[in-house]
């Protein structure tokens, strides 16, 4: 039996892209290894968004070649955003390395597979199936079924903003048809899945160069239809796309679940306009507004970056002050990391010292962390139902539809199923409770 493992770091998409690495290599007869030394093949699902990414990703890339030289046998594959338009020039650097492809090249991954002997079939792109893995556990030989998984809508991005190496990397932004998405996620949920999460760098631009422009609200509302389909998100947006269709279609279709990824990036307007984000703080505290009159009861998340290139204190503490005035339920917070090839890199210098920006990120973590306290704590005692995603610590654990993580203890068979906690404890990262429908 062959045996294989797949690492991957990095955001949704590339755990989406490991899910169809993984459900092709079972088609093909492997079988999931609980590690690098248990398998004969490897898959490198890499990112490179920040450097300490990288670093992880040229850490394993030593570790490989080690244990390649203990086993000559060992096949090592790469893919992701660490690959770029040059496969050749990191072949002739990691020449332990035998196959590279670019994010989302199946076609490449499969032609390879053929010519060692796998048994796969090539498919259209969009149609994997029947290899779907569903598992949230890509790194884990555990590989516990999930009622959750990840449908990507749209590859690649168009924005350029200046910080961001993925349009430079994934290329710009090609939909998927909409027939294909739906016929996915029709198969998804007649194989278990009950909670899908459509993902896209810009899922807002959902659409703009299919026949007929559909958009990401006409996509929900087809998708909202499906019998046995539970719930719908969808990441990540972009403030300067979002529109009011969307936001109606997520105030009105039942499936569709209360919480959006709103990514502002920085609180200052001459940061954003440095950013090239396309949008102002004032525009975006109107789309704020406008989100939370049209939507009960959203929950809202965004990303900041701190110490963008000659980001002053006066401007940092336009960014605090932000997240003090909207209360997000998640700030995802980190330090400017310059990106060989962006257009920052090449523009501006990375004069913001280390410490500074790590005090910088201490004090937006140390606010968000009060602000989700309190905003957490409104919960107490309340009921929430929760879609149970699998078991941690011996807990049970699901997400509200807000996006909230839950924890609860009880004996029966809580996996995929609707349950009715009573929250008895918060904190800024999760809450606990007792189920009561049972």
């Amino acid at each position: 039996m062959v045996r294989y493992f797949i690492w991957t770091i990095g955001c949704q998409m590339n755990k989406a892209e490991s899910q169809r690495i993984a459900g092709y290599l079972d088609v093909a007869g492997y079988q999931a290894a609980a590690s690098f030394s248990d398998a004969d093949l490897v898959v490198l699902n890499t990112c490179v968004v920040r450097q300490s990414a990288e670093n992880k990703v040229l850490g394993t890339l030593g570790l490989l070649k080690g244990l390649k030289n203990e086993h000559p046998n060992l096949q090592i594959l790469v893919t992701g955003c660490w690959v770029n338009s040059n496969a050749q020039e990191l072949k002739k650097r990691f020449p332990h390395v035998n196959l590279l492809f670019k994010p989302g090249d199946y076609h490449e991954l499969i032609a390879w597979g053929q010519k060692q002997g796998m048994l796969v079939e090539e498919r259209p792109l969009h149609y994997p199936f029947p290899a779907l893995k569903t598992s949230t556990h890509y790194n884990d030989a555990r590989m516990t079924s999930s009622p959750c998984t990840f449908v990507p809508i749209i590859q690649g991005c168009d924005n350029f903003c200046s910080y961001c190496i993925v349009p430079y990397r994934r290329g710009r932004e090609v939909s998927r048809p909409m027939e294909e998405i739906v016929y996915e996620v029709k198969e998804l949920v007649r194989q278990g899945i009950k909670e899908i999460t459509l993902l896209g760098q810009n899922v807002d631009s959902y659409g703009h160069d299919l026949p007929k422009h559909p958009d990401l609200a006409d996509l929900l509302n087809e998708l909202n239809n499906i019998d046995g389909l539970v719930r719908i998100r969808f990441l990540t947006n972009h403030p300067k796309d979002i529109s009011l269709k969307l936001i109606d279609a997520v105030a009105s279709l039942n499936k569709v679940c209360e919480h959006l990824e709103l990514p502002v990036q920085a609180g200052d307007d001459d940061i954003l306009k440095a950013m090239r984000r396309g949008y102002n703080v004032e525009r975006y505290r109107e789309l704020v507004h406008t989100i939370r009159r049209e939507i009960s009861q959203i929950s809202l998340g965004t990303d900041i970056i701190v110490g963008f290139p000659s980001e002053t204190e006066e401007q940092f503490e336009h960014s605090l002050s932000l997240v003090k005035d909207i209360k997000f339920d998640v700030v995802h917070v980190a330090a400017y990391s310059p990106r060989p090839g962006t257009l920052a890199w090449r523009e501006y210098q990375d004069n913001i010292p280390a410490s500074v920006k790590k005090d910088r990120l201490n004090k937006i973590e140390e606010l968000q962390t009060a602000v989700a306290s309190e905003i957490n704590s409104q919960l107490q005692g309340k009921e929430v139902e929760i879609l149970v995603e699998g078991r941690k610590k011996g807990k049970w654990f699901g997400r509200t539809r807000s996006n909230k993580l839950v924890f609860f203890e009880d004996a029966g068979d809580w996996l995929g199923q609707l349950a009715i906690i009573r929250i008895e404890k918060t904190s800024p990262w999760s809450l606990r409770g007792k189920v009561k429908n049972n």
